[in-house]
C-alpha cells in the first residue's frame, strides 16, 4: 500500500488498542509492523540472505555433561516458563491444549507441575486471552503448591487485506483480534511486571518451551553451559527429518549473526531451498534459554526490541473462507537470535521435541513407546528401537479429540514394536491390543470395525 493507509488507518488502530488496555509498549510494536506492510514489506527473508550452517557450527548437547554440576547450583535462580496460549483447535478443541489427559489420566499441565516440583525450579505461564480462565480453573482444583507465576500474552488487531483497515465483525468481536505469536513473550514478561519480579526474587535465567512438548525439560548440563559461557540467549536446534521440512530452521546472516527463518518467511520460489534438509540441517525446537538481567536491559536500551514480522494471510473467521481477507501481524520468538548480541545455539537430540500437535502425536505420547521418568515427566521408552513410528489416522475418525478418544475408549494399543501405523476407515480398538512392525488397518464399510482385545497384529488388515 502506501504512507497514505498509515496516516489514514493508523489513529483508529491505536485508539482500539488504546480501548482494550493494551501496555504503550506494545501499542508502539504492532504500529511499527503495520507501518511495514503499508510501506509494502512482507517480511521475507531471501535465500541469498543466508549462510548454511555446518555441522562443526553447534555445540554438541551430548558432551556437556561437565557443565551440570554447575547447572544444579544454577537451579535456585532459573525459571522454566511455558507457553499456555494454545487451544487444541487441530484437535476439534476450543479449551487450552495443555489441559489434555496424556497418560495415567494427568494433563500436560499436571506433568509440567510435577516435573518442576521435583526438580526444585519455579515455574511460570505466558497464558494467552483463550487460555487463562480454563488454567486458572484448573491449577484451582489441582492447587499445586507453590502457584506458578502467570502472565497474559497480548494481541493485535486483525488486518483487512483489501484497504488495510481494521477488520470489525460486530456479531463477534473477539474474531477481530489475533494473538501476536509467542514473539510477545519479551513485552508480556516486560509490561506485566513479571521480569521485574523474577529478577527481584533472584530469578536471574529462563528456560522458556511449549506446554504440549514434553521432551523439553529442564537440563542441568545445558543450564550449566548457559551459565558458564555467560550468553545472553541461546535456541535449542535439532537436526532436521523429512518431516521438519515446513518449520522454521536455523541459518547464518551476511553479518555473521544467527537468523530463524519460518515457511512464511520463505520467498514462494524458494520453498524448495527452505525445504532441503540437507542444506539448512537445522530447526528451531522453540525451546529457549534466557538471560533475563540481559533482557531487561536489552528492552530498557534506546533501541526497540522489534522482532522480524511474520505476515499470515488468514481469514477472519478461522475455516470460513467466504470471511473478508485479514492479516495476522505475528512474530516468533525464536527470532530473538538475531536481535541479541552474543546469542547462541545449541545441538540437542530429538527426544528433547516431541510436541503434541495433533491425535496421532497424542496417540504415541499415551502409548508404551513412552514411560513416565524418575522426574515425574514422559520421556521415550528405552526399550524403543529405533524412531518413534509413523502414525497416519483417517481425519474422518480420528481428526477430532472427541471422536479420537471413542476409538480408544479402552486404551491404545501397545506401539513399542511398531515401525508404522496407517488407518483408514472407522476403527475402534479394545484393551490390550499390540501393532509389531509395518501395519495398514483398512476399514471398507460403513459399520465401525473392532480390533478385537488382545490381539497381535503384524501385518495389513481389512475389513
Amino acid at each position: 500500500m502506501t504512507t497514505t493507509a498509515t496516516t489514514r488507518h493508523m489513529p483508529a488502530f491505536r485508539a482500539k488498542m488504546e480501548k482494550e488496555g493494551l501496555p504503550p509498549m506494545v501499542i508502539d510494536a504492532f504500529c511499527d509492523y503495520y507501518r511495514q506492510i503499508a510501506e509494502g514489506a512482507t517480511g521475507l527473508i531471501c535465500d541469498q540472505d543466508l549462510r548454511a550452517l555446518g555441522t562443526d557450527d553447534l555445540a554438541d548437547a551430548g558432551r556437556l555433561d561437565d557443565y551440570a554440576e554447575g547447572g544444579r547450583q544454577a537451579l535456585m535462580h532459573t525459571v522454566v516458563i511455558k507457553l499456555n496460549g494454545g487451544l487444541g483447535t487441530s484437535m476439534g478443541l476450543t479449551a487450552a491444549k495443555s489441559l489434555i489427559p496424556v497418560r495415567g489420566g494427568r494433563s500436560f499441565l499436571e506433568i509440567i507441575l510435577e516435573q518442576t516440583r521435583r526438580r526444585g525450579v519455579a515455574l511460570a505461564l505466558m497464558n494467552s486471552f483463550s487460555t487463562h480462565s480454563d488454567t486458572l480453573a484448573a491449577l484451582d482444583r489441582c492447587a499445586p503448591e507453590p502457584l506458578p507465576l502467570m502472565f497474559q500474552q497480548h494481541k493485535f488487531p486483525k488486518i483487512l487485506q483489501q484497504d488495510l483497515e481494521p477488520a470489525a465483525w460486530p456479531q463477534q468481536p473477539e474474531l477481530e483480534w489475533n494473538p501476536p505469536g509467542h514473539g510477545d513473550i519479551y513485552a508480556a514478561l516486560y509490561a506485566s511486571k513479571t521480569l521485574h519480579r523474577l529478577l527481584a526474587d533472584g530469578i536471574r535465567y529462563a528456560f522458556v518451551s511449549n506446554s504440549d512438548n514434553l521432551g523439553a525439560v529442564m537440563e542441568p548440563a545445558l543450564l550449566g553451559y548457559f551459565v558458564r559461557h555467560g550468553f545472553p540467549f541461546m535456541m535449542e536446534a535439532a537436526e532436521r527429518t523429512p518431516s521438519d521440512m515446513k518449520g522454521g530452521h536455523l541459518a547464518r546472516r551476511t553479518d555473521g549473526r544467527l537468523v530463524l527463518r519460518e515457511i512464511a518467511q520463505c520467498p514462494p520460489a524458494e520453498t524448495a531451498a527452505f525445504s532441503d534438509i540437507n542444506r539448512y540441517r537445522f530447526f528451531n525446537t522453540n525451546s529457549l534459554w534466557i538471560d533475563l538481567a540481559f533482557l531487561k536491559a536489552r528492552i530498557e536500551s534506546r533501541e526497540p526490541l522489534r522482532l522480524p514480522l511474520i505476515v499470515n494471510p488468514k481469514h477472519l473467521v478461522p475455516r470460513d473462507d467466504e470471511s473478508p481477507a485479514v492479516y495476522q501481524l505475528e512474530t516468533a520468538m525464536g527470532a530473538a537470535i538475531s536481535q541479541f548480541e552474543g546469542a547462541t545455539a545449541v545441538k540437542v537430540p530429538r527426544t528433547r521435541f516431541f510436541p503434541v500437535k495433533k491425535c496421532p502425536e497424542l496417540l504415541l505420547v499415551r502409548s508404551d513407546c513412552f514411560a513416565v521418568s524418575k522426574d515425574g515427566g514422559v520421556t521415550l521408552n528405552p526399550g524403543l528401537e529405533g524412531d518413534l513410528p509413523q502414525i497416519r489416522l483417517d481425519p474422518r475418525y480420528y481428526g477430532a479429540i472427541d471422536r479420537f478418544e471413542a476409538r480408544f475408549k479402552h486404551g491404545v494399543p501397545s506401539l513399542v514394536g511398531c515401525r508404522a501405523l496407517t488407518i483408514d476407515g472407522d476403527v475402534a480398538f479394545e484393551k490390550n491390543v499390540t501393532i509389531l512392525g509395518r501395519v495398514v488397518i483398512t476399514n471398507r464399510g460403513t459399520a465401525q470395525a473392532t480390533i478385537d482385545a488382545g490381539a497381535v497384529i503384524d501385518g495389513d488388515l481389512t475389513f
